[in-house]
């Protein structure tokens, strides 16, 4: 009785929770109806393009924080704890990794496919075990940097919770020394930026390159983690002007900080756009027509074409245009708008990527209802994993840290 009376007031207290499990449930619903489907390789289609995207979102989110550090940013104030908070989607973006297992067959398309000596590379036991070695050392260095960053944040005389506990005494063994805490920040935040760029390399190669084996790109790993601090920076912004939103002034947060923030958002805008023409006109020119095939598939003919356009223009025209505008970058509401659109962008920018190989005769783009409803399900786990983490660590979204950055 009393339990149930507890997730009733549970329920009511926070009643976006509640929102958030339905979402997960129709995305996992619409997976599962997917699966049992005609096309279960559309299911997995739209799996994996989600796991590219929200792991990416949360990998890149997580890096603002240990750059901020790394140079001594001080404009980043409140934006840092935020930042942080999305280690939460961390197990989770593991988890998922492993479910990628399962749907080896229909992710793949070279399993079956003469590799021309690239077998030593590309096979599933070999390949799983690397991208699982390299998301949990990334994973372990997030954490280990989050661990610490918490002892500089929570106040030890109000700990409550196995974790709360955990950090506050780690805080009282360490003799509440903070320039030590921040010296192990500093190295654990160095080691995953280190390891940010190099995993996710490995990930853009494995999961997005091979799926066309025979076609080879030396900057398509730069490419992808470049694109997922870009994403990692449209997120932090949507979460903190949500904040803002909700408590005004008593967030931290102001003009500056969104002004700053969307600056350094614009500039990774002009990087990723960049990346995006530089390895296109090193192929043109090139004009290696192992290389070529890949470009001319997903940039002239159709139904990519038109998706191409869409992505650049999305993605780097519009955000270009608008941020140039020292105003905008300064309300919430219209950043918002903004880092979605660019957000959802990339998504598209993903299927650009992985579908002419997954759909190999598509008369039209492969996308549908049901891809819309697996994103939803897993922007319902990135939102409960963030309530999660904010609702136990408050001071992540306040900022009353003890000399952090």
């Amino acid at each position: 009785m009393i339990a149930n009376k507890n997730n009733h007031a549970e329920g009511r207290k926070y009643p976006y929770l509640l929102i958030f499990a339905a979402m997960v449930v129709i995305g996992l619903a619409a997976f599962i109806f997917g699966l049992f489907s005609q096309h279960p390789e559309k299911a997995w289609q739209a799996y994996l393009i989600n796991f590219l995207l929200w792991s990416g979102i949360a990998q890149g989110a997580v890096l603002f924080s240990t750059v901020m550090h790394m140079t001594k940013a001080r404009w980043s104030g409140p934006l840092s704890g935020l930042s942080e908070s999305f280690a939460a989607f961390f197990p989770l973006s593991f988890i998922l990794y492993l479910v990628l297992f399962f749907g080896k067959n229909h992710i793949f398309p070279w399993i079956h496919e003469d590799l021309h000596g690239k077998e030593i590379w590309l096979n599933i036991p070999f390949l799983f075990t690397r991208n699982f070695i390299g998301l949990v050392i990334l994973y372990t260095l997030g954490f280990g940097y989050l661990y610490n960053a918490l002892q500089l944040k929570i106040d030890p005389n109000q700990s409550q919770g196995k974790f709360r506990k955990t950090i506050a005494n780690a805080w009282q063994r360490n003799n509440r020394d903070t320039q030590r805490i921040k010296d192990r920040m500093t190295m654990w935040g160095g080691f995953y930026i280190l390891a940010f760029a190099i995993v996710l390399c490995l990930i853009g190669y494995d999961l997005i390159m091979s799926m066309d084996p025979h076609w080879i790109s030396t900057l398509f790993g730069a490419y992808h983690f470049i694109k997922a601090f870009y994403i990692g920076l449209g997120a932090l912004i949507i979460l903190a002007a949500i904040i803002r939103l909700s408590r005004g002034n008593a967030s931290g947060l102001n003009d500056s900080h969104f002004h700053d923030i969307g600056k350094l958002f614009f500039a990774f805008c002009l990087l990723w756009a960049d990346f995006f023409y530089v390895q296109l006109m090193v192929i043109y020119y090139g004009n290696i027509s192992e290389e070529t095939h890949y470009v001319i598939t997903r940039t002239m003919l159709a139904p990519w074409n038109k998706l191409a356009w869409t992505v650049f223009i999305v993605c780097f025209i519009c955000p270009f245009i608008i941020l140039l505008n020292k105003t905008i970058k300064t309300k919430p509401i219209l950043m918002v708008i903004l880092c979605s659109v660019v957000i959802i962008g990339i998504w598209f920018e993903h299927l650009l990527l992985l579908g002419p190989a997954l759909s190999h005769d598509a008369d039209s783009i492969p996308v549908g209802i049901a891809d819309g409803f697996i994103s939803i399900g897993f922007l319902g786990l990135m939102m409960m994993a963030l309530t999660y983490i904010l609702k136990r660590f408050p001071e992540l979204s306040h900022f009353k840290s003890r000399g952090v950055n």
